[in-house]
């Protein structure tokens, strides 16, 4: 599997596509009526903080209003309510800049790709491209649902490529570019087996998974410091540093824990490369690792930065949810 980033040449289009792993947040100014795909991400990051109690839904209702106030009051800033560029920047959330468009041709990079369950900036250009095409994928929103599902396998049947639904290379090259890739290696295979490491997982397919990569690409950044709201080497949060792992192997998965727990299919019981899930702020989840096998994940703890712990010490096992798979 191809690990290197892929550069799309959008020539006809008018919009500029992000780099899938970003964060979605940032992007527009959050206030009381606002009702869309990044206040459901701010709730959730909010929920981290400590400062909202209630389930992520999208709308921003007077319970988010009041946990934004009591966020800026706790940070010392302007206390009004509405989530601005000062804000997002104590949140860890660099202003994105929106969706500004491009009246000329743009090169832009990114790794992996857009599926069911994907959310973001990223999914929100994908939909726009889209419905410039013909391909009807709805409001855009960024949320990859049943409608943009359609959409993409809509526009694949029509551009004479594969229709799987999953906006990979080869669609968004139909969509009006060329793709290239550079700096690509191959990600390092292992068959399954079972034993001091644990199993590796299939995907659905039977094909070999690319769990393996993952987890070196994970086990690279141990060291790496914990940032909130971070998603590179200089700093991760628990949810940027999946996206990281993930997406640096082909994998795009939504951004934030709730997220990726509502997207993931539920297993019983954690293969190597699996995502394990705990509840160590309220009662849903609201940090994530992936599964080394022998017990044992690896995160970007807020205290520790990037490193492997053991799901047996009082601390995980008390606070484990369950696991989930991509």
């Amino acid at each position: 599997m191809k690990k290197g980033l892929m550069s799309v040449v959008l020539a006809s289009s008018l919009f500029i596509f992000p780099a899938v792993s970003g964060a979605a947040l940032g992007d527009q100014t959050l206030r009381t009526g606002s009702n869309h795909a990044d206040v459901e991400e701010l709730q959730d990051v909010l929920r981290d903080t400590g400062h909202y109690a209630s389930s992520s839904t999208g709308n921003f209702d007077s319970a988010t209003k009041q946990a934004v106030r009591s966020f800026q009051s706790s940070k010392g800033i302007l206390v009004d309510g509405i989530v601005g560029p000062q804000t997002f920047r104590s949140l860890g959330v660099s202003d994105s800049g929106g969706s500004s468009a491009s009246a000329s041709s743009s090169t832009v990079n990114f790794s992996g790709t857009l599926r069911y369950g994907s959310r973001g900036s990223g999914v929100r250009s994908l939909q726009s491209a889209l419905n410039s095409n013909g391909a009807n994928a709805g409001s855009v929103d960024g949320v990859f649902g049943s409608q943009t599902r359609s959409a993409v396998q809509s526009f694949q049947r029509s551009a004479g490529i594969s229709v799987d639904g999953v906006a990979g290379p080869q669609t968004f090259g139909a969509l009006g570019g060329s793709v290239s890739s550079s700096g690509s290696s191959s990600a390092s295979k292992s068959s399954s087996k079972s034993g001091s490491t644990g199993s590796v997982r299939s995907n659905s397919s039977g094909s070999s998974s690319s769990a393996s990569g993952v987890i070196s690409t994970a086990k690279g950044q141990i060291g790496s410091p914990y940032s909130w709201g971070g998603t590179s080497p200089s700093g991760f949060d628990c949810s940027g540093f999946l996206n990281y792992a993930f997406s640096k192997n082909g994998q795009s998965i939504p951004r934030t824990v709730s997220a990726i727990h509502g997207a993931a299919t539920s297993v019983s019981n954690p293969q190597v490369g699996d995502i394990v899930f705990f509840a160590t702020t309220h009662s849903g989840p609201s940090h994530a690792g992936i599964y080394l096998g022998n017990n044992e994940f690896i995160h970007a703890g807020s205290s520790t930065g990037v490193t492997v712990s053991n799901l047996n010490t009082s601390y995980w096992s008390n606070s484990y949810l369950g696991a989930g798979r991509f």
